[in-house]
């Protein structure tokens, strides 16, 4: 599932495809239209020139001049890419921006759990008002604030959208991994040591992964090795856990996060 330093690459796509008008629109599969009609986006999209586009956790806006935004969400397995118009199209293809008919810009996704939408401001506001601050802009003391009054796992906290936005399954068994914190720890057995750790794995974890453009599967990370047959720990070498917190498949080792 992209998470926010993939968001963050699909930014990079748009800005290197230039603020550049967007001169037609091509809905190849109306699955991917969330709360817009193939006519209305055309109609308010097409003939408007991009702004600089920005990000908030996995969510990535792309405003145009005088006009609405495209809002963009991923799921599971969207993404963006920023190719010539004439280049042949990709299967999962769903959605074709021409910008001033010298640039394509392709939303792709295979699953279509999620999509694009056009918001005004007030609807871009909605949107931000279901979630918390980017996880880059947290500083320690804010990372605290918000966990310490939260119930349940740690890891259920923060992958929870409504109170970080931005961190997801991969981010979440990384960052607890490197700051030796088991993921279904409860918030409040939280130390002032633990806190620190989480604070100094998040940062590193986010400003590596934004470099990436992904959560990169190092065989010295988590990442790089939760995939194995038998999953080892890069740090000592002992077997990893697997099991389900919040839904999602959550790796572990018992012996560095116990």
């Amino acid at each position: 599932m992209p998470e926010l330093p993939d968001v963050e690459g699909f930014r990079q796509v748009l800005i290197a495809c230039g603020r550049r008008c967007v001169t037609d629109i091509e809905v190849r599969d109306a699955g991917v239209l969330q709360g817009v009609t193939e006519k209305r986006l055309r109609k308010e999209g097409e003939g408007r020139r991009l702004g600089r586009a920005w990000r908030h956790g996995k969510w990535l806006f792309a405003p145009t001049d005088g006009g609405p935004t495209f809002v963009f969400h991923f799921g599971m397995t969207g993404s963006l890419w920023c190719c010539s118009p004439d280049e042949p199209f990709a299967t999962h293809d769903r959605l074709v921006l021409t910008l001033d008919d010298v640039r394509s810009l392709r939303f792709r996704d295979q699953r279509k759990l999620q999509g694009v939408q056009l918001a005004d401001d007030a609807a871009v506001d909605r949107i931000l008002d279901r979630l918390g601050p980017d996880a880059l802009t947290l500083d320690r003391a804010e990372l605290k604030e918000l966990l310490s009054g939260r119930r349940g796992a740690v890891k259920s906290a923060l992958m929870d959208q409504s109170l970080i936005a931005g961190l997801g399954n991969l981010l979440c068994d990384e960052i607890l991994w490197r700051a030796r914190v088991a993921p279904r720890t409860p918030v409040r057995d939280l130390s002032q040591t633990a806190y620190r750790r989480l604070y100094a794995a998040m940062g590193r974890v986010l400003r590596t992964s934004v470099r990436a453009g992904c959560v990169p599967p190092r065989r010295s990370w988590l990442t790089g090795r939760r995939d194995d047959s038998e999953p080892l720990c890069p740090r000592c070498g002992k077997p990893l856990c697997s099991g389900r917190t919040a839904g999602r498949r959550t790796v572990w080792c018992p012996q560095c996060q116990p």
